[in-house]
C-alpha cells in the first residue's frame, strides 16, 4: 500500500468517524474509541511496523502526514493514534523474535494498541531522566517501582513502553533502560480519569508501578539502552507525531476562519467579510505561516527517513515552530471571526483549548530551542 493510498484511507476515516465524534470526545472527555478502532480495523495500526511483519513499513514522514490529517478533525484522535505509532516504532527498533510475535504482528493486524509511558511527576518535561527503579531479581526477572504521568491512551492500550533508571545502583542518569509492559501485568494501578482543559479525549492518566515483577524478555534492547532509544527513536517519532497533530489543529482553525470570512455578510451593505482588504491580508499571513511551518516539518521528516544524522536539528525545530504556529493561528483566527468564535462548545472553543498544549507537552518549546542551539554550537544536547 503506497503512502498516498494510506493517507487517503486516513482522510476518509477522519472526515467521517473522527469528525462525527470529535465534539462528543471533547464535551464528555471520553477516549475516542470509535475512531481508534476504525483506524486499526482499516489496517492502519501497523503504519510503522515493518512489511515483513505485516505492517506498512512507513516512517517519520508518514506519521507527520497522518497526524496532520487526523488533527484537523480531532487533536485527541491524532495524539492517541500518534502515540500508538511512536510506541510501535520503539518496540520495533530492536525487537526480539518473541517481541515481534507478541507485540508487532498483533499491532499490524489491528489487534493491539500500544503507547508511551515516559513522563514522571518528579521530572516533569525532562522525561528523558526517569526515576522509576528497575531491580534485577534474577537473570529472568526484574522488579519495577515508580510512577508515570500523562500516559496517553492510559488504561486503554494493550501495552506500555516504560522507561526506567539503570539496573546498576551506581549507574549514571544517562544509563537507563526501556521495557514494554502488557496491560494485564499484575500490579498496574491507574490514577483518576483525565480532566484536561484541552486534549480531553487523550485518557492521559497516571500509572502507578508498585512492586511489579517483569520478565527479562520485556526489556527493549539491552540494559542502559534508553538514551539510544530517546534520540534515535523516541524523540524523532514523538516530536513528529506532536508536530503533525498541532499542524492539523492550526489548519482547522484557518479553515474555520476562511469559511467565516466567505459566508459572513453585513446586512447594511450586503458586502462579505471576504471583500475587506485588511482581512484578506491577515488571512494571507496565516496561510503563509502554516505553509512554511508545514514545509519545515516535511523536510525534517524526509531527511530523518533518509537516515541523515543532521535531521535531528530540523526535527527539534519543527515541533517548536509548529507550537508557535498553532497557538498564533488559532488566536488570530478567533480574532478574525469575532464574537461568534467565543461560543462555548464551538469548534473554535475546542481548537483554542487543544492548541494550548502545544507548548507544554514535553519537551517544551523552550527546551527544544535550547537543544537546537546546543546542537548548532556542537555542544552536548542534554545537560552534563
Amino acid at each position: 500500500m503506497q503512502l498516498q493510498d494510506i493517507l487517503s484511507e486516513i482522510e476518509h476515516i477522519a472526515k467521517n468517524t473522527v469528525k462525527s465524534e470529535a465534539l462528543a470526545v471533547d464535551a464528555q472527555g471520553k477516549w475516542p474509541e470509535d475512531s481508534i478502532r476504525e483506524l486499526q480495523q482499516a489496517g492502519l495500526g501497523g503504519l510503522v511496523v515493518s512489511e515483513e511483519l505485516g505492517g506498512h513499513g512507513q516512517g517519520l514522514h508518514a506519521i507527520a502526514r497522518a497526524c496532520e490529517i487526523l488533527g484537523e478533525y480531532s487533536g485527541s484522535v491524532a495524539l492517541c493514534y500518534g502515540m500508538h505509532c511512536v510506541g510501535s516504532a520503539v518496540i520495533g527498533a530492536k525487537a526480539t523474535e518473541q517481541q515481534k510475535e507478541e507485540f508487532l504482528k498483533p499491532i499490524a493486524q489491528g489487534k493491539h494498541l500500544t503507547t508511551l509511558a515516559l513522563s514522571e511527576p518528579g521530572t516533569g518535561a525532562h522525561f528523558y531522566y526517569p526515576q522509576t527503579q528497575l531491580l534485577a531479581l534474577s537473570d529472568n526477572e526484574f522488579l519495577l517501582n515508580g510512577s508515570k504521568s500523562f500516559v496517553t491512551n492510559g488504561s486503554k492500550a494493550d501495552s506500555y513502553v516504560v522507561s526506567t533508571a539503570g539496573v546498576d545502583p551506581e549507574a549514571t542518569r544517562d544509563e537507563f533502560s526501556c521495557l514494554v509492559l502488557r496491560n494485564d501485568t499484575a500490579g498496574l494501578e491507574w490514577g483518576p480519569d483525565w480532566k484536561g482543559l484541552g486534549m480531553r479525549g487523550n485518557s492521559s492518566r497516571t500509572l502507578l508501578l508498585k512492586d511489579i515483577k517483569v520478565p527479562s524478555h520485556s526489556l527493549l534492547g539491552e540494559v542502559g539502552d534508553q538514551l539510544w532509544y530517546i534520540f534515535q527513536v523516541v524523540a524523532p517519532y514523538f516530536l513528529t507525531a506532536m508536530s503533525g497533530t498541532y499542524l492539523g489543529i492550526a489548519q482547522a482553525a484557518f479553515n474555520e476562519a476562511r469559511q467565516h470570512l466567505i459566508e459572513r455578510s453585513y446586512s447594511h451593505s450586503g458586502t462579505t467579510l471576504s471583500q475587506n482588504s485588511i482581512l484578506q491580508h491577515r488571512l494571507g499571513m496565516l496561510w503563509a505561516k502554516i505553509e512554511r511551518t508545514r514545509q519545515l516539518l516535511y523536510h525534517a521528516t524526509r531527511e530523518g527517513d533518509n537516515g541523515n544524522p543532521a535531521a535531528v536539528l530540523p526535527i527539534l525545530a519543527s515541533k517548536a515552530e509548529v507550537a508557535h504556529c498553532c497557538v498564533d493561528v488559532v488566536n488570530d483566527a478567533m480574532t478574525l471571526m469575532g464574537g461568534i468564535a467565543y461560543s462555548q462548545q464551538s469548534r473554535m472553543d475546542v481548537l483554542l483549548r487543544d492548541a494550548r498544549a502545544a507548548h507544554v507537552m514535553g519537551p517544551t518549546t523552550d527546551i527544544l530551542y535550547t537543544w537546537l542551539g546546543r546542537g548548532l554550537l556542537e555542544q552536548p544536547i542534554l545537560d552534563s
